[in-house]
């Protein structure tokens, strides 16, 4: 059975237990799609989740060998960045679109370094108005955006397909609000977990 292996923050964690993978990997998009690849592909994939709340690239990046180099995965996707916008705006102590650019490439090169047969999937970082950003809009809707362009940059120098969040949010909003999408304008409801294992999906096929 091929692994799968789900990084990233509070999105990618959400909940997921922490005593093991097979029967809790949280209620977000990485069960969803444990599920639609175990439906539609039954006992050829198993999905591990190693997301953390909280977590920033520079986070990320040291616990790469625990939390992904020793599971030695087949796959692996990233979703990351938005941690690095918001710690600023909370307690000052976000990573720079410079310095984030940096440590994800690190994080790459070192992955496929020591795993060199692993498929990457990078995931855009999102946002919408939300109880959480309306507050400080401006700096998280153009910090959001610099951090998609540098995870984007990323997959291109490192040749990794980059699976597009924001337009698909952006778009959703012409069905429903913000709010039924991203509860705060972060985290997803069960909707946003849906949009995003969709768009996990439809890569998926391609480079699978």
């Amino acid at each position: 059975m091929k692994t799968v292996l789900f990084q990233g923050d509070s999105i990618t964690d959400a909940g997921r237990a922490r005593d093991g993978d097979v029967y809790n990997r949280g209620y977000g998009y990485a069960t969803m799609v444990s599920g639609l690849l175990g439906w539609k592909y039954p006992g050829t994939y198993n999905g591990i989740n190693r997301g953390i709340s909280g977590n920033r690239v520079v986070d990320l990046y040291a616990r790469i060998k625990l939390d992904c180099i020793n599971l030695n995965p087949d796959y692996i996707s990233i979703l990351i960045g938005i941690n690095d916008v918001w710690h600023e705006v909370a307690n000052k102590n976000g990573v720079s679109a410079d310095k984030f650019v940096k440590v994800y490439s690190m994080l790459i090169e070192e992955t496929q370094e020591a795993l060199p047969h692993t498929k990457i999937m990078i995931l855009e970082p999102f946002v919408l108005h939300g109880l959480a950003t309306d507050a400080a809009w401006d700096y998280f809707e153009t910090e959001t955006r610099l951090r998609g362009e540098g995870a984007k940059k990323v997959a291109d120098t490192y040749g990794l397909p980059f699976i597009t969040l924001q337009d698909k949010f952006n778009r959703a909003l012409d069905q429903a609000p913000a709010s039924f999408w991203l509860k705060d304008g972060v985290h997803p409801n069960a909707p946003g977990h849906m949009l995003i294992a969709n768009a996990w999906m439809d890569m998926f096929e391609q480079i699978k």
